[in-house]
């Protein structure tokens, strides 16, 4: 499975995209502050927090006994930029060529 494929697994999951949600408000959570927020135990949220670490969305750093999750950007990036962008220019570029045909320019 390659890096853009894992990343489509972790996102397609309304959990996973839940931890991506509460770490986008407050960055560097412990799973305990994670599982505040979440209904299921603890075992459940680690499972869905190592496919989102797979995926290299989410990232650890130990600071003393406690694990802090950090959200990584750079491949929800990597897929705006492959999957969505593209989309975008032409929708926006469309648009831009309704606006001028309206407007008589």
């Amino acid at each position: 499975m390659d890096d853009a494929d894992k990343v489509f697994k972790a996102l397609g999951d309304p959990t996973r995209r839940m931890l991506l949600d509460l770490l986008c408000e407050k960055n560097g959570q412990t799973l305990s502050q994670l599982c505040e927020s979440l209904d299921m135990a603890r075992q459940s949220a680690t499972q869905h927090l190592g496919i989102l670490e797979d995926a290299n969305l989410v990232s650890t750093v130990r600071r003393g006994r406690e694990k802090l999750h950090f959200i990584n950007p750079v491949p929800l990036h990597e897929v705006y930029e492959r999957w969505v962008r593209k989309f975008e220019q032409q929708r926006l570029s469309l648009l831009h060529d309704l606006k001028t045909e309206l407007e008589g320019e």
